[in-house]
């Protein structure tokens, strides 16, 4: 390239505050190849946008710089605007001075004017070598896949589904619900949740478009954007839900009793059960782990739906994009040995308790202890217990257990009218609408009494659960003697979400929660184009947030759908065969499953759709033969002796 142009932007005083952008440009527009140098307080901005496609004109310029921010946040907005005026957008690169020398610079501005003017030589030099490519051009599959079947699940299935499209609804348990479905009620309304949940659950099941696997598991994930391969497995039920009644003969005379998992062990289930008696599918499964295989059920059953030799079943599905919604777990009652977690039987966890309080619950919505079924009249809420403590690698804020904990109060209070709620809390976070003053009313109106301090520890003495702590607003130690312990535990990523993360090619963060592209422009997506995330999968949020969320990713599903065909990034790797060995280095390297080795030319080959561009087959190749396109390794050199000249 021979007419290059530089725009380096102040990014109001993010940039400016700290290099001399003047200085840079005064350096830059004498650099080789350079016509033309400018600044501008705000390139992202229409009218820098315009700027920059009014100088590509009026200077014939064959390439462009821009300085500004990171490429993740406005390459595409710069490349759009070169191709407005004409000019191939992938002749158009990012020098990120920002993120890699304002902002660490910040009190060394001569340090960082001499480096960013360092870093945009190095951005031009590249660009020189750029080659003008074209995006690819791949076909769509407009189906869908949602994986998870809680509230965060139901919404995004049912607004693809409404949109005209078919989705593939997978959920692990035997029914759809999720953690929602367990709560009695939700704040700061106070609706019940089966009134919101139950039509949901029920318009997912009856919807055309949406094929509901429940029981199920996403297997194996194979293709691209627009044209995903995916196995689900249907795990063995040994129940044919295509015959199964719901009448529950089977299990009344079902001898075999275990712990339910739905009420958080609160209640006994049977070998053979329905997880709840609204539950979507309304049909039963078979905990072969626990049965007996005595097969008196078998015997009683009228429809004879029951199969003892019932096997998993793999189903392949085609789709052209992907949302996970998969959910959470609470982090376990063992490692709050403290506070009496998994030894004393009257310290629960905040979704026993909601299982307590919810008509459907095992008692009915009376609150009555586990120990010895007995009326609580002294219960104490300790809240973060797990969260914001990097001891047990949380250092996060779980988000939604202020506010749950206010409500937990509330209905105990409204239940036992009679019995004290106290709270034990670091500091209240009630940050959605209408929450603060659910609060207040739990403090004014119920006479909840919190206390600003933490718990050091709980002993239980002849059935007392003492609770010692602190309250940090008057300097003295509190001893509670209380009748029930509930814990807010901390909010973690939901089991095995590590795996399937793996399988999709997406990644976590270090707690293990699914990681969005760009937390503020890409919330909804993950760096693997048509994969997309919604409600707790992502981070701890509530009822509202997920919702919202999940509709989002919907959104997103849509607008893919509404194309003809999906354009694919071109810059992909490349192999030459004159010199490749056939080693196979990069076929090992790479994520993506995206270049293999072809057994009869002995050659690596790219699939360019499946390619992501990531360089990993390039660091790997020993003799160089596979290079990624305006990546080349000859341009990154070309960059590095720019970088390294001593001045």
């Amino acid at each position: 390239m021979k007419r290059i142009g530089v725009f380096i932007c102040h990014c109001g005083l993010n940039i400016a505050g700290t290099i001399d952008v003047n200085k840079v440009r005064d350096v830059i527009k004498d650099y080789p190849n350079v016509v033309h140098a400018e600044t501008y307080v705000y390139m992202c901005s229409e009218p820098g946008q315009k700027l920059m496609r009014d100088r590509i004109k009026e200077f014939n310029l064959d390439g462009v710089v821009v300085a500004n921010c990171s490429p993740t946040l406005h390459e595409k907005t710069f490349r759009n605007a070169a191709a407005a005026a004409g000019l191939n957008p992938y002749r158009v690169e990012i020098a990120n001075i920002r993120e890699q020398v304002s902002w660490p610079h910040e009190h060394e501005p001569e340090t960082a004017t001499k480096k960013a003017i360092r870093i945009i030589q190095a951005t031009i030099e590249r660009l020189k070598s750029n080659a003008s490519l074209l995006p690819l051009k791949v076909p769509l599959t407009r189906k869908a896949l949602v994986i998870g079947g809680g509230i965060a699940g139901m919404q995004a299935a049912l607004d693809i589904a409404d949109g005209g499209y078919e989705v593939y609804l997978v959920e692990k348990s035997p029914t759809i619900g999720g953690r929602m479905a367990q709560l009695s009620e939700t704040f700061p309304t106070l609706d019940c949740p089966q009134c919101i949940m139950t039509p949901k659950m029920t318009a997912v099941s009856q919807h055309p478009n949406i094929h509901l696997y429940t029981y199920s598991e996403v297997e194996e994930v194979n293709g691209f954007v627009g044209n995903f391969d995916v196995t689900i497995k249907k795990k063995a039920s040994y129940v044919d839900y295509d015959k199964c009644l719901g009448c529950g003969e089977c299990a009344k005379i079902c001898p075999k009793k275990v712990p339910n998992e739905f009420d958080r062990n609160l209640s006994i289930r049977k070998a053979i059960y329905r997880p709840f008696d609204q539950a979507v599918p309304s049909v039963y499964t078979i905990d072969m782990e626990n049965c007996l295989k005595c097969k008196v059920c078998m015997r009683k059953c009228e429809p004879k739906a029951i199969n003892f030799d019932q096997t998993d079943e793999y189903i392949d599905v085609k789709v052209g994009a992907i949302i996970v919604a998969t959910g959470f777990d609470l982090m376990p009652m063992e490692h709050f040995k403290e506070y009496g977690g998994g030894e004393y039987p009257d310290v629960i966890d905040a979704i026993q308790f909601e299982r307590l309080l919810a008509a459907s619950g095992p008692t009915g919505g009376e609150v009555l202890r586990p120990s010895d079924k007995k009326v609580p009249k002294d219960v104490v809420f300790i809240q973060c217990a797990g969260s914001r403590d990097p001891n047990l690698g949380v250092a996060y804020c779980s988000r939604i257990c202020c506010m749950y904990v206010a409500k937990q109060a509330l209905l105990y209070k409204h239940a036992v009218p009679d019995g004290q709620a106290y709270v034990f809390y670091i500091d209240i976070r009630s940050n959605g609408k209408g929450y603060e003053e659910f609060v207040q009313r739990v403090m004014e109106e119920d006479r909840v009494l919190y206390l600003r301090g933490k718990v050091s520890k709980v002993i239980e003495e002849n059935g007392v659960v003492k609770v010692y702590g602190s309250d940090t607003l008057t300097g003295r130690s509190i001893e509670v003697d209380a009748d029930l312990v509930v814990l807010a535990p901390a909010m973690l990523p939901s089991a095995g979400i590590r795996e399937l993360a793996s399988k999709l090619r997406i990644t976590t963060d270090e707690y293990g929660w699914l990681k969005e592209a760009h937390l503020k422009l890409r919330p909804l997506e993950t760096m693997t184009p048509g994969i997309y995330i919604a409600g707790v999968a992502q981070f701890p949020k509530d009822i509202t947030d997920t919702v919202s969320q999940a509709s989002g990713a919907a959104g997103k599903v849509l607008a893919l759908f509404s194309k003809e065909q999906i354009e694919h990034e071109p810059i992909v790797a490349t192999v030459d065969h004159t010199i490749c060995a056939g080693c196979g280095f990069c076929e090992a390297a790479c994520a993506y499953g995206a270049i293999k080795v072809n057994p009869k030319t002995k050659k690596a080959e790219v699939n360019e759709t499946l390619c992501e561009g990531c360089a990993a087959c390039s660091a790997a190749c020993p003799s160089g033969a596979a290079q990624v396109q305006n990546f080349r390794k000859d341009q990154i050199l070309d960059m590095v002796e720019i970088l390294a000249r001593d001045y």
